[in-house]
């Protein structure tokens, strides 16, 4: 499952700069192998994100613990499964959304359809909708700005020194947000509402007087080659904290059940929440790192080249507009994903660009494949759950 979330989801945090040129596919893999192992091992302890969304009630499974273990191996084993046919054929999918389908699988072969929270269920697929929707608006507005204040300027070398900085400002708080949000609780630093604004407006300010610094030492070079030089060195930057934050965040995706298994084999119980221990983060890590390595490229190349071409400044505002659509969506609790996300924020500065940019076949390839995901991780629980119980006796 690490090992498909590695293949899949990484495209959420260097699709766009590979696409855009900004890094090549070798350095993306450097620089997401370093902190998306960073972003899982040392800020990735979360609980099981199926079970925490509510999709099943653990309470259900109370002396049938073994039926859970088989149901929660099963899960894995789907999820996994399907993230390798899906990375395979080049399609972002969702790692959350697949491991949300195998579960409601497992709910409905051990338990029946009525066990399942179809609200929740419902309210997950409307994201397929809604967060697409919400980033590919913000992205087009993004690019727009850009290219009213900097692109289509008299002299855009000298306004991309003076106003990026700005940019970098709102980038650094975004970014800040993801992670002190969904990432520092799991390190013993538990921060209250106003704190997480204070420490990001605090991290905006220093990183948009370095990237001003930046700018202004490079500025003939940005004069050589051109203003989208230096979008380029903001995307970098921008790739980094992406890949961090979403090593903390999806890694519970594979670890979370895998934990849950641990707890109930070892304590003899279920309980709501299963603690997550340093080895098993470990092993989520290293999975999403080999993933990456291995097998990553092909939805990267979709992200960042298939829907519509990119130039740095396009994939700047496709993941600004994915960031923080994200973070206002872990403010309002509203499930989200974010492979759905950026997939729709690379939409919205394609039809800046015009319809025509636009890779229609492709675009519905991947929607197809969203739709697809939630049933195909059911359908392979249940196959998978019928094979690990005929093959244990249980």
């Amino acid at each position: 499952m690490a090992f498909g979330i590695g293949a899949n989801d990484v495209a959420n945090a260097m699709g766009t700069s590979v696409g855009s040129k900004a890094i090549t596919f070798k350095q993306a893999i450097f620089i997401a192998a370093i902190f998306e192992f960073l972003g899982a091992y040392l800020a990735g302890g979360e609980v099981t994100s199926t079970i925490r969304k509510g999709i099943v009630d653990p309470d259900l499974y109370v002396g049938k613990e073994n039926i859970f273990i088989i149901g929660m191996m099963s899960s894995l084993c789907a999820a996994g499964t399907w993230l390798l046919i899906a990375s395979s054929k080049g399609w972002p999918v969702s790692t959350t959304h697949s491991i949300v389908g195998s579960i409601v699988g497992f709910v409905i072969i051990s338990a029946g359809f009525e066990a399942v929270s179809w609200d929740k269920v419902g309210t997950i697929a409307a994201s397929w909708i809604v967060s697409p929707a919400i980033s590919g608006t913000f992205a087009f507005l993004l690019f727009l700005s850009a290219k009213k204040f900097i692109l289509d300027r008299r002299d855009p070398s000298q306004a991309a020194v003076t106003l990026i900085p700005v940019y970098s400002f709102f980038v650094a708080v975004i970014i800040g947000l993801v992670t002190a949000r969904k990432g520092l609780k799991h390190v013993g630093i538990p921060l209250t509402d106003n704190e997480v604004v204070i420490v990001t407006i605090g991290l905006g300010i220093i990183v948009s007087i370095i990237s001003s610094i930046l700018l202004n030492i490079n500025k003939e070079k940005i004069r050589e080659h051109g203003v989208e030089s230096a979008f380029a060195i903001l995307m970098i930057v921008t790739a980094c904290a992406m890949a961090f934050a979403h090593g903390s965040n999806d890694v519970a995706n594979a670890i979370g059940p895998m934990s849950a298994i641990i707890s109930v084999a070892s304590e003899g119980a279920i309980g709501a929440k299963a603690a997550v221990s340093p080895w098993v983060l470990l092993i989520g890590g290293i999975g999403i790192v080999f993933g990456l390595s291995m097998l990553g490229g092909r939805v990267i190349r979709t992200v960042g080249s298939k829907i519509t071409h990119l130039t740095p400044s396009l994939g700047f505002s496709a993941e600004m507009a994915a960031a923080s659509t994200v973070v206002a969506a872990t403010y309002i609790g509203f499930p989200i994903s974010t492979t759905h996300t950026l997939v729709g924020a690379v939409i919205g500065v394609g039809l800046a660009k015009g319809v025509s940019h636009l890779d229609l076949s492709s675009i519905g390839r991947i929607i197809l494949s969203w739709v697809v995901t939630i049933p195909a991780g059911a359908s392979l629980t249940v196959l998978f759950y019928v094979l690990i119980r005929l093959v244990t006796g249980v």
